[in-house]
């Protein structure tokens, strides 16, 4: 019989078999997973999780940050001498010896603040040491080890020192470490007892099994607590972003309603003034020139309103208010503004000084600036008529290496106000003052004057570093 070639052979030997045949899995894989995950756990004994940062060092207060401190050094202080004293008088090491043991043992919880991990690879190697140093002496002293007929032994290979300083070291990693790691510490401390009892299985009575077990319940309780803390620590947040959705959506809502109404009272009502202004001279015979510029200017103004508005409500009913292309009006139109309103029967006279002037020209003054100067101007002229209707007003503008300033005051009225514009007045024109100035940045001062006119003042800044980066964020209280 022909053996088959040998690059035929290799590739059989090389080719998993196919799962459809139900045949078991190559042996390689299986000593490839087990290889991997022998990394895995290695690679966690040696790589801490966390950085080198003590326990609630986060925390608010003083003595929360401390507290993981204080427990160490009380653990430590607690067991150095308990160590030594047991080791010296129940495990018969000499004075010297039991010292060093217990320091090695017990001086490293100082480090569970901070590098658990690294504590307890200290303290591991020194228990090991440990037992092996307490099955040497007990061999030297009396030979081989045999057990009394007397009491019941000491325990060994891990003292009851090491057993409860272990748990406490087994607790410090459940709370900083991953499963991952902590699965590999339990194995190894697990594995180094076996051994241990293999290589004196006449000396082990019970505290190789004892530390794995206690472990065990301290690392499922230690691992509890912890994604209790976790889940409600994702809950907090949770609610703090619902909390936070809830709002914008509310501001939204309220943005979307505003619109609605905006488009459905106010828009029709400036159409309609606008048709009539335009037909007016049409429909009513023997107008003179000045009512004919005069209903011009009107259905200008409310075209321009108009205009004006669209641009508000698609602002309103988006969420992001970066998509305005179209011009908005600033400092260049404030003398079309003043203009306006001397028309309208307001004495009022604007000044500009050199330096505003070439700051708008050479686009010195940002756009948001620029308009909130112009709905500053806007407003406290509004506000003129409604409230001091002939009262003599000025504007001025100036403007330094820093800011803008813009200021507005008016002289008592020189007419009586009309009860309906003096129950009409609700303040929200000064409330869109302080709205505009506070997104810039800038500072506003109004009130009323001795003499019994009123003064509006607004400092804003030619660079808006204070600029609010979210149009929905609320005013700070």
């Amino acid at each position: 019989m022909t053996p088959p070639p040998r690059g035929a052979a290799y590739s059989d030997r090389a080719m998993p078999s196919s799962p459809a045949t139900g045949s078991a899995p190559p042996a390689d894989g299986l000593l490839s997973a087990t290889r991997r995950q022998v990394r895995a756990l290695t690679h966690a004994l040696s790589h801490p999780s966390h950085p080198p940062t003590p326990l609630w060092a986060e925390a608010p207060r003083r003595w929360q940050r401390l507290l993981p401190y204080a427990a160490v050094v009380l653990l430590c202080a607690l067991f150095l001498p308990v160590t030594y004293q047991v080791l010296r008088t129940e495990y018969r090491l000499a004075d010297g010896l039991a010292f060093l043991l217990a320091l090695a043992q017990a001086g490293p919880l100082l480090m569970l603040a901070h590098r658990p991990l690294q504590a307890w690879w200290i303290i591991f190697g020194a228990d090991v040491v440990g037992a092996l140093v307490l099955l040497t002496a007990s061999e030297t002293v009396a030979g081989p080890w045999t057990p009394p007929a007397g009491p019941a032994p000491s325990l060994w290979p891990w003292t009851p020192p090491v057993l409860v300083a272990q748990l406490f070291v087994l607790l410090a990693l459940g709370l900083r470490e991953t499963r991952r790691t902590l699965l590999a510490v339990w194995l190894t401390t697990g594995l180094a007892g076996l051994l241990l009892t293999l290589v004196a299985p006449g000396r082990g009575n019970g505290g190789a099994v004892l530390l794995p077990v206690l472990g065990a319940v301290v690392l499922v309780i230690t691992a509890t607590v912890r994604e209790r803390g976790e889940t409600q620590r994702r809950l907090v947040e949770q609610e703090t972003i619902s909390e936070a959705e809830r709002a914008r959506r509310t501001l939204l809502e309220e943005r979307t309603r505003i619109a609605r109404e905006l488009h459905d009272v106010v828009a029709h009502h400036m159409s309609v003034i606008t048709v009539q202004a335009d037909s007016a001279p049409y429909r009513i015979a023997g107008l003179p020139d000045e009512a004919r510029e005069e209903f011009g200017t009107i259905a200008a103004n409310a075209r321009q309103s108009l205009t004006e508005m669209r641009l508000l409500l698609s602002v309103l009913r988006s969420e992001n208010t970066a998509g305005e292309r179209a011009p908005q009006p600033g400092l260049d139109r404030l003398g079309q503004l003043v203009e306006t309103t001397v028309r309208a029967g307001l004495p009022a006279e604007l000044s500009v000084t050199p330096e505003a002037a070439g700051a708008a020209a050479r686009g010195g003054v940002p756009q948001p600036v620029d308009l909130s100067a112009y709905r500053i101007v806007q407003e406290a002229l509004a506000n003129v008529v409604r409230h001091a209707p002939g009262a003599r007003t000025r504007v001025s503008v100036s403007a330094d290496e820093d800011h803008l300033t813009v200021v507005v005051v008016n002289d008592r009225a020189n007419e009586p106000v009309s009860p309906v514009e003096s129950s009409a007045g609700t303040g929200h024109g000064l409330v869109g003052m302080r709205e505009r100035v506070r997104l810039t940045g800038g500072t506003l001062d109004t009130g009323p004057l001795p003499d019994g006119g009123f003064r509006v003042a607004a400092r804003l800044p030619l660079t808006l570093r204070h600029l609010s980066s979210d149009p929905l964020a609320p005013e700070d209280s």
